[in-house]
Protein backbone atom coordinates (compact mmCIF):
# COMPACT_ATOMS: atom_id res chain seq x y z
CA UNK A 1 0.00 0.00 0.00
CA UNK A 2 1.55 3.31 -0.61
CA UNK A 3 1.99 5.82 1.85
CA UNK A 4 1.57 9.06 -0.14
CA UNK A 5 3.78 11.42 -1.14
CA UNK A 6 3.22 14.21 1.14
CA UNK A 7 4.01 14.71 5.25
CA UNK A 8 4.75 17.51 7.45
CA UNK A 9 2.93 21.34 7.56
CA UNK A 10 0.82 21.84 4.49
CA UNK A 11 -1.32 25.41 4.23
CA UNK A 12 -4.88 24.99 2.39
CA UNK A 13 -4.09 28.56 0.55
CA UNK A 14 -6.23 31.74 1.12
CA UNK A 15 -7.58 33.09 -2.05
CA UNK A 16 -7.07 37.02 -2.57
CA UNK A 17 -9.91 38.59 -4.93
CA UNK A 18 -10.07 41.97 -6.51
CA UNK A 19 -12.93 44.58 -5.75
CA UNK A 20 -14.71 42.98 -8.24
CA UNK A 21 -14.83 39.81 -6.76
CA UNK A 22 -12.13 38.40 -9.52
CA UNK A 23 -9.52 36.49 -8.09
CA UNK A 24 -5.95 37.77 -7.70
CA UNK A 25 -3.79 35.99 -9.16
CA UNK A 26 -0.42 37.99 -8.77
CA UNK A 27 -1.40 38.13 -4.84
CA UNK A 28 -2.08 33.93 -5.03
CA UNK A 29 1.14 33.16 -6.44
CA UNK A 30 2.95 35.49 -4.54
CA UNK A 31 1.69 34.48 -1.36
CA UNK A 32 2.28 30.68 -2.39
CA UNK A 33 5.68 30.97 -2.51
CA UNK A 34 5.94 33.11 0.66
CA UNK A 35 4.42 30.25 2.22
CA UNK A 36 6.69 27.80 1.16
CA UNK A 37 9.55 29.82 1.95
CA UNK A 38 8.37 30.16 5.41
CA UNK A 39 8.50 26.85 5.97
CA UNK A 40 5.32 24.72 4.84
CA UNK A 41 5.91 21.71 3.09
CA UNK A 42 3.35 21.89 0.63
CA UNK A 43 0.04 23.52 -0.75
CA UNK A 44 -3.86 22.81 -0.95
CA UNK A 45 -4.68 25.04 -3.52
CA UNK A 46 -8.99 25.27 -3.48
CA UNK A 47 -9.67 23.54 -0.26
CA UNK A 48 -12.21 24.97 2.11
CA UNK A 49 -10.24 27.54 3.31
CA UNK A 50 -9.04 28.68 -0.20
CA UNK A 51 -13.17 29.04 -0.67
CA UNK A 52 -12.63 25.63 -3.41
CA UNK A 53 -16.74 25.09 -3.69
CA UNK A 54 -16.96 29.02 -4.85
CA UNK A 55 -14.62 28.82 -7.57
CA UNK A 56 -15.40 27.56 -11.47
CA UNK A 57 -13.39 24.92 -13.16
CA UNK A 58 -11.88 27.66 -15.27
CA UNK A 59 -10.66 29.92 -12.13
CA UNK A 60 -9.36 26.61 -10.64
CA UNK A 61 -6.84 25.95 -14.19
CA UNK A 62 -5.67 29.56 -14.54
CA UNK A 63 -4.41 29.32 -11.02
CA UNK A 64 -2.78 26.03 -11.34
CA UNK A 65 -1.60 27.65 -14.59
CA UNK A 66 0.19 30.40 -12.41
CA UNK A 67 1.24 28.78 -10.07
CA UNK A 68 2.98 26.15 -12.09
CA UNK A 69 4.16 28.91 -13.89
CA UNK A 70 5.55 31.24 -11.50
CA UNK A 71 7.79 28.16 -10.64
CA UNK A 72 6.64 26.10 -7.66
CA UNK A 73 6.90 22.01 -8.49
CA UNK A 74 3.75 20.70 -8.85
CA UNK A 75 4.58 17.52 -6.67
CA UNK A 76 4.46 20.07 -3.56
CA UNK A 77 0.43 20.70 -4.36
CA UNK A 78 -2.16 18.56 -3.20
CA UNK A 79 -5.11 20.03 -4.94
CA UNK A 80 -8.38 20.47 -3.73
CA UNK A 81 -11.25 18.63 -6.23
CA UNK A 82 -14.57 17.03 -5.56
CA UNK A 83 -18.34 18.10 -6.31
CA UNK A 84 -21.14 17.04 -6.92
CA UNK A 85 -20.87 16.36 -10.29
CA UNK A 86 -18.39 13.29 -11.37
CA UNK A 87 -17.94 14.42 -14.51
CA UNK A 88 -16.53 17.94 -13.09
CA UNK A 89 -14.26 16.21 -10.15
CA UNK A 90 -12.94 14.27 -13.14
CA UNK A 91 -12.29 17.47 -15.01
CA UNK A 92 -10.46 19.10 -12.07
CA UNK A 93 -8.82 15.64 -11.29
CA UNK A 94 -7.07 15.58 -14.71
CA UNK A 95 -6.12 19.43 -14.63
CA UNK A 96 -4.82 19.04 -11.19
CA UNK A 97 -2.65 15.92 -12.65
CA UNK A 98 -1.50 17.82 -15.96
CA UNK A 99 -0.39 20.22 -13.79
CA UNK A 100 2.02 17.88 -12.14
CA UNK A 101 0.41 17.82 -8.95
CA UNK A 102 1.70 15.55 -6.26
CA UNK A 103 -1.53 14.14 -5.25
CA UNK A 104 -5.88 15.56 -4.98
CA UNK A 105 -7.73 16.16 -2.15
CA UNK A 106 -10.83 14.73 -2.57
CA UNK A 107 -14.21 16.19 -1.01
CA UNK A 108 -17.43 13.44 -1.27
CA UNK A 109 -20.35 14.49 -3.31
CA UNK A 110 -21.52 16.91 -0.28
CA UNK A 111 -25.01 17.58 -1.71
CA UNK A 112 -26.14 14.04 -1.22
CA UNK A 113 -26.89 13.22 2.15
CA UNK A 114 -27.57 9.55 3.75
CA UNK A 115 -25.19 8.55 1.23
CA UNK A 116 -24.25 4.63 1.84
CA UNK A 117 -20.66 3.56 1.87
CA UNK A 118 -21.00 1.70 -1.36
CA UNK A 119 -22.81 5.01 -2.83
CA UNK A 120 -19.38 6.51 -2.23
CA UNK A 121 -17.32 3.86 -3.23
CA UNK A 122 -18.85 3.80 -6.28
CA UNK A 123 -18.24 7.10 -6.62
CA UNK A 124 -14.55 6.97 -5.98
CA UNK A 125 -13.99 3.58 -8.02
CA UNK A 126 -15.42 5.58 -11.16
CA UNK A 127 -13.61 8.70 -10.81
CA UNK A 128 -10.55 6.74 -10.74
CA UNK A 129 -11.65 4.63 -13.88
CA UNK A 130 -12.40 7.70 -15.89
CA UNK A 131 -9.05 9.76 -14.88
CA UNK A 132 -7.21 6.59 -15.48
CA UNK A 133 -3.92 7.84 -14.58
CA UNK A 134 -1.07 5.80 -13.08
CA UNK A 135 -0.16 9.73 -11.48
CA UNK A 136 -3.19 9.64 -9.98
CA UNK A 137 -2.76 10.04 -5.98
CA UNK A 138 -5.91 10.60 -3.51
CA UNK A 139 -6.42 12.23 -0.37
CA UNK A 140 -9.90 11.48 1.30
CA UNK A 141 -10.88 14.80 2.53
CA UNK A 142 -13.14 14.14 5.59
CA UNK A 143 -14.77 17.15 7.08
CA UNK A 144 -18.70 16.35 7.61
CA UNK A 145 -19.49 19.37 9.56
CA UNK A 146 -19.10 21.41 6.43
CA UNK A 147 -19.94 18.57 3.95
CA UNK A 148 -22.97 16.84 5.86
CA UNK A 149 -21.74 13.53 5.08
CA UNK A 150 -18.17 11.99 5.45
CA UNK A 151 -15.54 8.67 4.65
CA UNK A 152 -16.35 6.68 7.25
CA UNK A 153 -13.35 4.47 8.48
CA UNK A 154 -14.34 1.25 7.47
CA UNK A 155 -14.88 3.05 3.47
CA UNK A 156 -11.39 4.49 3.59
CA UNK A 157 -10.20 0.92 4.31
CA UNK A 158 -12.26 -0.49 1.81
CA UNK A 159 -10.99 2.02 -0.69
CA UNK A 160 -7.23 2.18 0.31
CA UNK A 161 -7.13 -2.17 -0.55
CA UNK A 162 -8.91 -1.64 -3.41
CA UNK A 163 -7.13 0.60 -4.72
CA UNK A 164 -3.69 0.73 -2.80
CA UNK A 165 -1.66 2.41 -5.22
CA UNK A 166 -4.10 5.63 -5.06
CA UNK A 167 -6.21 6.28 -2.60
CA UNK A 168 -3.24 7.08 -0.14
CA UNK A 169 -4.08 8.87 2.84
CA UNK A 170 -6.78 11.14 4.52
CA UNK A 171 -7.69 14.85 5.76
CA UNK A 172 -9.62 14.83 8.91
CA UNK A 173 -11.33 17.28 9.77
CA UNK A 174 -13.68 16.28 11.53
CA UNK A 175 -13.08 17.76 14.66
CA UNK A 176 -12.63 13.97 16.59
CA UNK A 177 -9.49 12.32 17.16
CA UNK A 178 -11.39 9.14 17.25
CA UNK A 179 -11.58 8.49 13.66
CA UNK A 180 -8.07 9.44 12.32
CA UNK A 181 -7.17 7.06 15.41
CA UNK A 182 -9.67 4.37 13.72
CA UNK A 183 -8.47 4.65 10.28
CA UNK A 184 -4.89 4.43 11.61
CA UNK A 185 -5.58 1.62 13.25
CA UNK A 186 -6.86 -0.23 10.25
CA UNK A 187 -4.30 1.23 7.81
CA UNK A 188 -0.64 1.86 9.92
CA UNK A 189 0.99 2.83 7.15
CA UNK A 190 -1.48 5.94 5.58
CA UNK A 191 -0.67 9.29 5.20
CA UNK A 192 -3.15 10.55 7.39
CA UNK A 193 -2.92 14.14 8.35
CA UNK A 194 -4.92 16.18 11.15
CA UNK A 195 -7.60 19.43 10.28
CA UNK A 196 -5.91 20.96 13.22
CA UNK A 197 -2.74 21.63 14.63
CA UNK A 198 -4.30 20.93 18.39
CA UNK A 199 -4.25 17.36 17.28
CA UNK A 200 -0.81 17.47 15.43
CA UNK A 201 1.27 15.78 18.54
CA UNK A 202 -1.61 13.35 18.54
CA UNK A 203 -1.14 12.25 15.01
CA UNK A 204 2.05 12.17 14.75
CA UNK A 205 2.37 9.85 17.94
CA UNK A 206 0.01 7.33 16.26
CA UNK A 207 2.14 6.54 12.72
CA UNK A 208 0.24 10.06 10.94
CA UNK A 209 1.96 12.17 8.38
CA UNK A 210 0.89 15.73 9.60
CA UNK A 211 -1.41 18.84 9.22
CA UNK A 212 -3.24 20.50 6.66
CA UNK A 213 -4.56 23.44 8.50
CA UNK A 214 -6.41 27.01 8.06
CA UNK A 215 -3.45 28.51 10.21
CA UNK A 216 -0.48 27.76 7.98
CA UNK A 217 -1.70 30.64 6.05
CA UNK A 218 -0.87 32.94 9.11
CA UNK A 219 1.61 30.81 11.57
CA UNK A 220 3.73 28.61 8.88
CA UNK A 221 7.20 29.27 10.87
CA UNK A 222 5.64 28.35 14.32
CA UNK A 223 3.89 24.98 13.01
CA UNK A 224 7.24 24.03 10.94
CA UNK A 225 8.88 24.51 14.63
CA UNK A 226 6.43 22.68 16.13
CA UNK A 227 6.56 19.91 13.38
CA UNK A 228 10.08 19.83 13.45
CA UNK A 229 10.84 19.49 16.99
CA UNK A 230 8.14 17.52 18.18
CA UNK A 231 10.56 15.16 19.65
CA UNK A 232 12.69 17.48 21.12
CA UNK A 233 12.93 18.85 24.63
CA UNK A 234 11.29 22.42 23.52
CA UNK A 235 8.61 20.03 21.27
CA UNK A 236 5.59 20.22 23.60
CA UNK A 237 6.42 23.83 24.26
CA UNK A 238 6.14 24.83 20.22
CA UNK A 239 3.08 22.59 19.98
CA UNK A 240 1.31 24.36 22.61
CA UNK A 241 1.91 27.22 21.36
CA UNK A 242 0.75 26.51 17.83
CA UNK A 243 -2.28 25.38 19.43
CA UNK A 244 -2.69 28.25 21.39
CA UNK A 245 -2.90 30.41 18.35
CA UNK A 246 -5.46 28.27 16.69
CA UNK A 247 -7.42 28.02 19.23
CA UNK A 248 -7.80 31.89 19.46
CA UNK A 249 -8.44 31.68 15.73
CA UNK A 250 -11.11 29.21 16.06
CA UNK A 251 -13.42 31.70 18.19
CA UNK A 252 -13.96 33.69 15.15
CA UNK A 253 -15.16 32.93 11.12
CA UNK A 254 -12.37 30.43 9.31
CA UNK A 255 -12.08 32.28 6.21
CA UNK A 256 -13.23 35.85 7.09
CA UNK A 257 -10.98 35.51 10.33
CA UNK A 258 -8.06 34.00 8.59
CA UNK A 259 -7.88 36.20 5.50
CA UNK A 260 -8.20 39.50 8.09
CA UNK A 261 -4.70 37.79 9.80
CA UNK A 262 -2.85 37.49 6.41
CA UNK A 263 -4.32 41.40 5.68
CA UNK A 264 -2.57 42.63 9.29
CA UNK A 265 0.34 40.76 8.44
CA UNK A 266 1.25 41.53 4.76
CA UNK A 267 0.05 45.10 5.35
CA UNK A 268 -2.53 44.62 2.43
CA UNK A 269 -6.20 45.62 3.71
CA UNK A 270 -7.04 43.97 0.06
CA UNK A 271 -6.50 40.38 1.30
CA UNK A 272 -9.35 40.81 4.08
CA UNK A 273 -11.83 40.46 0.83
CA UNK A 274 -13.84 36.85 1.04
CA UNK A 275 -16.22 36.12 -1.80
CA UNK A 276 -19.88 35.89 -0.98
CA UNK A 277 -21.84 34.12 0.52
CA UNK A 278 -19.09 34.69 2.95
CA UNK A 279 -18.83 38.09 4.58
CA UNK A 280 -15.66 39.77 5.60
CA UNK A 281 -14.60 40.47 9.20
CA UNK A 282 -16.52 43.15 10.83
CA UNK A 283 -14.28 45.82 11.98
CA UNK A 284 -14.72 45.31 15.95
CA UNK A 285 -14.50 41.20 15.29
CA UNK A 286 -10.73 42.05 13.11
CA UNK A 287 -9.77 44.43 16.36
CA UNK A 288 -10.88 41.79 18.59
CA UNK A 289 -8.84 38.81 16.56
CA UNK A 290 -5.60 40.85 15.78
CA UNK A 291 -5.64 42.09 20.04
CA UNK A 292 -5.48 38.48 20.99
CA UNK A 293 -2.87 37.19 18.46
CA UNK A 294 -1.29 40.10 19.30
CA UNK A 295 -0.84 38.81 22.52
CA UNK A 296 -0.16 35.46 22.20
CA UNK A 297 3.23 36.83 19.98
CA UNK A 298 4.00 39.14 22.52
CA UNK A 299 3.65 36.23 24.98
CA UNK A 300 5.67 33.51 23.00
CA UNK A 301 7.45 35.70 20.35
CA UNK A 302 9.27 33.87 17.28
CA UNK A 303 12.69 32.99 17.80
CA UNK A 304 15.24 35.48 16.19
CA UNK A 305 17.44 34.34 12.79
CA UNK A 306 21.11 32.91 14.15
Amino acid sequence: MARGPFSGVLAPVATPFTRDLQIDTARFTAFAHDLLKAGCHGLVPFGTTGEGPSLSVEERRGLLAALTGSGIPGERLMVGVGTCSLDTTVRLTCDALDAGAGGVLLLPPFFFKKIDDDGLAAYVDALIAQVNDPRLQIYLYHIPPHAGIGWSPALVERLAQTHPDTVVGVKDSGGDFAYTRDVLTRLPDFGAFIGTERQLGDVLDAGGVGTITTTANANPAGLRRAFDQWRGTQGQALMDAAGAYRKTVEGFPTVPGIKALIAHERGDPEWARVRPPLTDLAGEQRDRLLQRVGELEALAPAPKPA
